[in-house]
């Protein structure tokens, strides 16, 4: 064989295997290779996190919020909520609807408490003011109370883009938004999970960044993301004062489609005028 030939032929091996070990086999740019996966798993699961919320149109499922306060050595007291989360995006905007419907203290036994905040609803009621912007509606069956807080006022473009963003500032529920935003908040680790949760589960540890939205709320966090979905699954939360918060979020239904009624706000029948607080008050209190 010419000499020549032999010669761009050992050079034309040599540039593709330079781009590949340099480039991790740039062929493919959406896969990461096995050796980048292996060096940084958390950059392809958060990828693959974000690609999944990014394809939820509608999610529902049942909520169990445990928080747990210390009191002693090996002594805390422990209140359990149960309900059922609703999530809905259309056009860029969200609504999401939390329905509380148990208390349960300590070993008392569990009775029925109902309470229902609602991020971006939809008014049926009668109510002499205009709801413009971003507003949550607490609805207390307990007091017969009804409480509306805007949270941001029309047009605001620092206003958090999706409802679980919003959920996020009152319970830990974090995953479903801004995915891509998670590694400035905190540091990342994978856990090596064993038995049946390493075949279900993924389980990232994430400690708070000190210049973190959390900051002031959180110390650390661990996040299960269910691998079937690719979606979260459980969050427990350790908050500065030593409190644990774990939220369970269980038979999930993905872009399954909601009846737009969840979203509808109607003040109950014997229940007091709502208690409105524009975002100006709140700013001043």
């Amino acid at each position: 064989m010419d000499k020549k030939i032999i010669t761009n032929v050992v050079l034309i091996l040599l540039t593709t295997a330079g781009n590949c070990w340099a480039g991790c086999c740039t062929r493919s740019p959406e896969l990461l290779c096995e050796e980048k996966i292996k060096a940084d798993p958390v950059d392809a699961i958060l990828k693959q996190l974000n690609q999944k919320t990014r394809e939820l149109k509608s999610y529902q499922c049942r909520i169990e919020n445990l928080f747990r306060q210390p009191l002693a050595e090996d002594e805390y007291s422990e209140t359990l909520r149960k309900g059922v989360l609703y999530y809905q995006k259309a056009d860029k905007k969200s609504k999401l609807r939390l329905n509380l419907k148990t208390l349960k203290q300590d070993d008392e036994k569990e009775q029925k408490y109902i309470e229902h905040y609602i991020f971006n609803g939809d008014w049926l009621s009668k109510v002499d003011y205009k709801f413009e912007g971003v507003w949550l509606t607490h609805i207390d069956y307990q007091i017969k109370a009804v409480e509306c807080h805007q949270l941001a006022e029309p047009n605001d473009p620092n206003a958090p883009a999706d409802t679980f963003e919003l959920v996020s500032r009152n319970f830990p529920i974090i995953g479903f938004s801004k995915t891509e935003d998670l590694k400035k908040e905190f540091e990342i680790k994978l856990v090596e999970e064993k038995g049946k949760k390493a075949k279900d589960f993924t389980h990232l540890h994430l400690k708070v960044k000190p210049d973190s939205v959390y900051k002031d709320d959180y110390t650390s966090m661990d996040f299960w993301i269910d691998k079937k979905l690719g979606l979260p699954a459980k969050i427990v939360a350790l908050s500065i004062e030593g409190d644990i918060r774990q939220i369970k979020l269980l038979k999930p239904k993905v872009n399954k489609g909601i009846d737009k009624k969840i979203f509808q706000i109607k003040i109950p029948k014997g229940f007091a005028k709502p208690q409105i607080t524009p975002l100006k008050k709140r700013s001043r209190q």
